[in-house]
């Protein structure tokens, strides 16, 4: 492992997931991708973590499961939740039930990396 922030990506869409894992490590961030919450958990949250990215709309486990399971493995881990689904209940939902952010699909990377920087200032 390296010294920077270990970011963990869950996102069923490949070509999303890798082009988020390119961003992360451009930006210096090492990155650890998945394509569902069940991966994740099977192979164990790596203790280096600092921040996981979720989609919302996953098969099998939703973004909202995998928060909740995250919320009783690692508390106050933070948690960005992004979907291409956005909808205001949906995000207040996410809010109050522990997501550190919310985002709405499309994005840019740029807005992705102030998200992920700010809730890591605030961990």
């Amino acid at each position: 492992m390296t010294g920077s922030p270990v970011v963990i990506v869950v996102d069923d869409d490949d070509s999303l997931r890798d082009a988020m894992r390119r961003l992360l490590e451009a930006a210096g961030f090492t990155p650890m991708a998945y394509p569902c919450g069940e991966a994740l958990i099977a192979e164990g949250v790596t203790p280096e973590a600092a921040c996981v990215v979720t989609d919302l709309k996953l098969p099998g486990m939703t973004g909202l499961d995998l928060l909740a399971r995250l919320k009783t493995l690692r508390p106050g881990l933070p948690v960005v939740l992004i979907t291409a689904h956005d909808d205001p209940a949906t995000r207040e939902h996410a809010l109050q039930h522990g997501a550190s952010a919310y985002i709405a699909k499309p994005f840019r990377g740029t807005a992705l990396l102030q998200v992920i920087t700010s809730v890591l200032v605030r961990a």
